[in-house]
This record gives structure tokens, C-alpha cells and sequence, in this order.
């Protein structure tokens, strides 16, 4: 009986070894003893094993294996770095929400002085509060962009064109605080007095 054990073990390994597909109950496994069962199921698992934990990000067989690479992450830096940019455009153009402000600035200056203001009053109300409101909230925009722009570039391997578009961002929010800052402290212009 061992004797037949022993030769039924050696020619399985025999048709496995040599790749043979002809008897597809060998392939299977159903004419294989205990022992050569068990080497297979190891040896499945070990596969499916390598599967799963594939190096660098290279999808395996397994769900396991499926990982997000860094393109799959560099999608909300991009719209960052293009929000920043748009953020930056609109401190320099000015926004409806700032003209919004500066006019009801001008309408809270004109309740102040009707009637009891002096000129000087009457323009540093109706006007110059409109103006620094309007560059108050200009600045605000331009801050974001420059915080957003930071963030981005602050992030590491990012594609270039998402790099130049944060860089830009930067830039024109900056040039949109000093202007604002300018326009604010009357830097640039003053406010006209009663008498010019």
C-alpha cells in the first residue's frame, strides 16, 4: 500500500513538474494525495499574497492591491492653484460684494450728513468710506489667493503647469494687498478736500 501511495505521489509531481494539461482531474487536484493538496493550497495563497501587496503602487489580482498613485491626489492641488489665480484676478478687478459695500457705505454717509455736515464730512462719508470699504474687501480677495497660492506650493510633487498657476497667483494677490493697502490708507490718492 505504501508502495502504491509512494508511486501515485511521484507521478503527479511528474505531470505538475512537467506543466502537463492533459488529465484535467490531475490538473485539479482530485487524483492528488493530502500532502501535494496542501502544497498547492500554500502555494495559491502565497501567489495571492503577492498579489495583493504588489510594489510601487502596481495593481495586484487582489482589491488590496489597487492604490491611488499621485496623480489620483494632485486633482484639489490643481483646482487650488486655479482658484488662487481666479481669487488674485478678482482682488485686481474688483467684485460685486465690494461695489455692494462702497454703495451702502455712500448711502449710510449720506443719512449721517444730510442737512448737518460740513463738506469736509460729507466727503470723507459719502466717498472715503466707500473706497477703503472697497479696498478693504479687494484686500480680503487678494489674501486668500496669496494663502491659497502658499498652500499649493507648499505641497510636494506637483506638476509644473499646477506650480506656475499657484506662482501666478501668488504674485498678482500680492500686487493686489498693496494696491489695496495703497487705496486703503490713501497711499496713492488722497481724498479731495472741500475747498479744491
Amino acid at each position: 500500500m505504501d508502495t502504491k501511495t509512494t508511486e501515485k505521489t511521484e507521478e503527479a509531481a511528474v505531470r505538475l513538474d512537467s506543466g502537463s494539461t492533459g488529465d484535467a482531474a490531475v490538473a485539479d487536484g482530485a487524483d492528488l494525495p493530502d500532502e501535494l493538496r496542501e502544497d498547492d493550497r500554500d502555494a495559491d495563497r502565497d501567489d495571492e499574497g503577492d498579489a495583493d501587496f504588489a510594489p510601487d503602487g502596481e495593481a495586484g489580482d487582489g482589491a488590496a492591491g489597487v492604490t491611488a498613485g499621485p496623480e489620483g491626489t494632485g486633482v484639489g492641488a490643481a483646482a487650488a492653484a486655479v482658484v488662487s489665480a481666479a481669487l488674485s484676478v478678482v482682488a485686481l478687478t474688483g467684485t460685486w460684494t465690494g461695489r455692494v459695500v462702497a454703495e451702502r457705505e455712500t448711502l449710510v454717509g449720506q443719512i449721517k450728513t444730510s442737512g448737518t455736515g460740513t463738506p469736509a464730512q460729507q466727503i470723507s462719508e459719502i466717498y472715503g468710506d466707500a473706497w477703503h470699504s472697497t479696498a478693504l474687501v479687494n484686500g480680503v480677495f487678494a489674501l486668500l489667493a496669496v494663502i491659497v497660492a502658499v498652500l499649493v506650493l507648499t505641497l510636494p510633487r506637483r506638476p509644473l503647469w499646477v506650480r506656475a498657476t499657484a506662482v501666478a497667483g501668488a504674485v498678482l494677490g500680492g500686487l493686489g494687498l498693496l494696491l489695496s493697502a495703497g487705496t486703503y490708507f490713501d497711499l496713492f490718492l488722497s481724498l479731495p478736500t472741500a475747498g479744491s
